[in-house]
């Protein structure tokens, strides 16, 4: 007697996938790129940001200008790239920048560029290669070249220079997101939501804290580009201030990320650089004293070593003596950064909430 088979044990003829999950990338040949270039203001830099995005040896891929309602020549340097132009409508920050490029990006990646970075010709043909070969890595971050984009002023060298050590000896697997050059799967950014818009310096440091405990993020060296550095002493020592107190919440919070509590030669050595100048005063009252800033600064120098190693070999003697100055100005300010941030995060609850999940991520996904 032939029985009948049980109900629902033959597969139906047409499976479904399942809903909104893509093919992995490994899987796909040639994904399709969006270049996606934040601006405000950059138009001196711009066209060779723009140029070197349109040279890129990948393809498919699109190239979109976001601007932040500049004020300078942007728009029309763009428009005469031939690169389209989304405009936020009113000035927002970068994080909001980003935001609206991504929700107007067609691409499987979005390639997040920095408009003062001009990428090499196969930045984003390697960045996508590295998201290929791993479902596990959500983002890849580029790395600077030890040239500045545009030769401006020594402590531009300075920052040049001491951003290409940094971002070399860190590549590989990161707990951080750099985002001058930050490729990512539509999906993923879909999927941990968008930059938030309260914070105007340290959206990226926020937004490794959250990708990071779902994914894995890369930092290449094979992914790089020329930057435009800042060229001017207010406007390096007020960013690595500002950037150094707003993190404090984040680090109390991840003390492994870099720079954070977890990173104890560097931050011995920006504190040692802090006494050191908090102490000199003490050597007009004796002479004897001004040993104890001295031992200072001597440790907070010895703490890089490996960096003025690096400097001497490529700049030699009189240039390495003068990063040495700056870079302990420096350590100095990020210290000094640091101590009041700490202060910020005892005194003010709303300060020690500056990363607590917000309105944003429901807001922005509505959006998009």
């Amino acid at each position: 007697m032939n029985q009948k088979p049980p109900l629902n044990q033959n597969p139906p003829l047409n499976p479904k996938p399942p809903l909104n999950q893509n093919p992995p990338l490994n899987q796909k040949k040639t994904p399709f790129v969006s270049v996606v270039i934040p601006n405000y203001n950059y138009g001196r830099a711009l066209e060779l940001c723009l140029r070197a995005a349109l040279a890129q040896t990948y393809a498919p891929m699109e190239v979109l200008l976001i601007d932040d309602c500049s004020t300078d020549d942007s728009v029309a340097v763009a428009e005469a790239c031939g690169v389209r132009v989304i405009s936020t409508g009113v000035n927002s920050g970068v994080a909001t920048t980003r935001n609206t490029g991504a929700a107007h990006a067609r691409g499987e990646i979005v390639v997040f560029v920095d408009s003062d970075v001009a990428m090499e010709p196969d930045a984003v043909a390697n960045a996508v290669a590295l998201l290929s070969s791993d479902p596990k890595i959500g983002a890849v971050c580029g790395t600077y070249d030890a040239e500045p984009l545009i030769r401006d002023s020594l402590i531009e060298e300075y920052r040049c220079l001491h951003q290409y050590y940094w971002l070399a000896e860190t590549e590989g697997r990161i707990g951080t997101l750099h985002t001058a050059i930050c490729a990512m799967p539509a999906d993923v950014f879909a999927e941990i939501g968008p930059f938030n818009p309260r914070l105007r310096h340290t959206e990226d440091g926020d937004y490794a804290a959250r990708i990071c405990r779902s994914y894995e993020v890369h930092s290449s060296t094979t992914v790089r580009g020329r930057h435009d550095h800042d060229d001017t002493w207010r406007v390096v020592l007020r960013k690595v201030f500002h950037r150094t107190r707003l993190h404090i919440p984040l680090y109390v919070r991840r003390g492994d990320l870099p720079g954070g509590i977890a990173t104890g030669p560097r931050a011995g050595a920006s504190v040692a650089a802090l006494l050191a100048v908090l102490t000199l005063p003490l050597g007009f009252a004796a002479a004897p004293w001004l040993l104890l800033p001295a031992a200072l600064l001597a440790f907070a120098l010895l703490a890089d070593t490996a960096l003025y190693r690096f400097v001497l070999r490529r700049r030699g003697p009189l240039f390495t003596a003068y990063f040495a100055f700056v870079h302990s100005v420096v350590n100095a300010v990020i210290a000094a950064g640091a101590g009041v941030g700490v202060l910020q995060w005892l005194a003010s609850r709303r300060f020690r909430g500056l990363y607590e999940p917000g309105e944003h991520l429901t807001a922005v996904r509505a959006t998009t």
